[in-house]
């Protein structure tokens, strides 16, 4: 039987988002107009949160939490290797260096036992970094109580990657309230929880690092006759305070974003109902199953699997390429940013292993998972790969 390509993550677009991206188009604003404090309300709403500053990528974001928390040169910059290259590439931006934490063998997120010592080894040695941003991975929770405990022994800034996150819960609120952290960073790119197309944003109960982040997404510009050194020259005035970028979200992507917000729920009910039923189709398969800390409920950005090697099984390799034949388009997050090329050559050959991570990406494979998924393409994705595992056809 022939069947269509099964995507890893897909966005889901319905009449409502068409005809809310086309009265932006047939308003007068296209950007800079009412639709980004809408959206950036709508998210400070949710989240619990004082500040939202809307962008026009997560990558975005992190730049400007790096940039409003005073990283530059001769900082470092702490994160996970089992993440994005955005996770660390913000801290290279400002002229810092990165480094990396390795992960629970058990969450795949930031090991708190490995951020404690590597913490104290750093504090001995007088060179601990200035911010860490751990990365919530597939939208389970990191461990952030004790992340931020941490944190604040040390005098480290924390920003929260939770661009896989939108919609998670930890110890009963919302991920992204920025209880354990300065600022949280989330993405709305398509394969997301939610989308604006490409988009992002950074969330913060600090006035102070907000108006920064809003200052420095547009060229370090302001209009504000308060912010400037000066009495305002008239209506057409206005000032460079900082040497900010354009990093604005267009009010095409913000009312893309807001009308998506009233399906959040949703989609994370699906996701999850998904997950669920992937577990139980999974079960007695060789394949190591996602397990989720009972501190957290997931929003299931991505369904991993382990594949470790089993005498009379196929490798990890041989059911990648046999599900890719098959139309099922799994894939792998995340390569370890430290294996990197770039980040090897940075980094030296004196660098300490990581040897959970490694491990992890001999083995990890996302199966597809996106709100639009149907139960008879998940029992298909499910047939396959055990097929794939074990040669039998069930």
């Amino acid at each position: 039987m022939t069947r269509r390509t099964i995507p890893y993550g897909r966005q889901s677009i319905d009449d409502e988002d068409i005809a809310a991206v086309t009265r932006v188009l047939r308003g007068d604003w296209l950007t800079q107009g009412p639709a980004v404090p809408a959206f950036e309300a709508a998210l400070g709403a949710r989240f619990g949160v004082t500040h939202a500053v809307a962008v026009n990528s997560a990558t975005s974001a992190l730049h400007l939490a790096c940039l409003a928390l005073g990283v530059g040169p001769g900082d470092r910059v702490w994160t996970t290797p089992i993440t994005f290259v955005a996770s660390a590439n913000c801290a290279l931006y400002c002229g810092a260096s990165v480094d990396f934490v390795d992960i629970d063998p058990i969450t795949y997120n930031m090991s708190p036992t490995a951020l404690e010592q590597q913490l104290a080894q750093a504090a001995a040695q007088g060179c601990l970094p200035k911010v860490i941003i751990p990365v919530h991975l597939a939208g389970q929770p990191c461990e952030m109580a004790a992340i931020s405990a941490l944190g604040r022994r040390h005098g480290v800034k924390i920003i929260e990657d939770a661009s896989h996150a939108v919609g998670a819960e930890y110890l009963g609120e919302p991920v992204g309230n920025c209880r354990y952290s300065d600022i949280t960073v989330l993405s709305f790119h398509p394969v997301k929880i939610i989308t604006t197309c490409e988009g992002g944003a950074a969330l913060t109960q600090d006035l102070g690092l907000a108006q920064q982040m809003a200052l420095l997404r547009s060229h370090g510009i302001t209009r504000e006759p308060a912010e400037m050194d000066e009495p305002s020259h008239g209506p057409w005035y206005y000032q460079q305070l900082a040497l900010g970028l354009n990093y604005r979200l267009s009010d095409l992507h913000a009312a893309l974003g807001l009308s998506q917000m009233r399906r959040l729920d949703a989609f994370v009910e699906r996701r999850r109902a998904l997950a669920a039923r992937y577990d139980r189709l999974l079960e007695g398969l060789p394949v190591i199953r996602p397990w989720q800390h009972p501190e957290g409920h997931s929003s299931w950005h991505l369904y991993i699997v382990r594949l470790p090697e089993t005498p009379g099984n196929a490798s990890r390799s041989e059911v990648f390429s046999q599900l890719r034949e098959n139309g099922i388009g799994v894939n792998l997050h995340y390569i370890p940013v430290h294996m990197q090329p770039y980040h090897r050559e940075r980094r030296g050959s004196s660098a300490p292993a990581l040897p959970e991570s490694e491990r992890y990406y001999a083995e990890a494979m996302s199966l597809p998972l996106y709100p639009d998924l149907t139960d008879d393409d998940q029992d298909w994705i499910v047939a396959c790969l055990e097929k794939a595992l074990t040669g039998v056809t069930p």
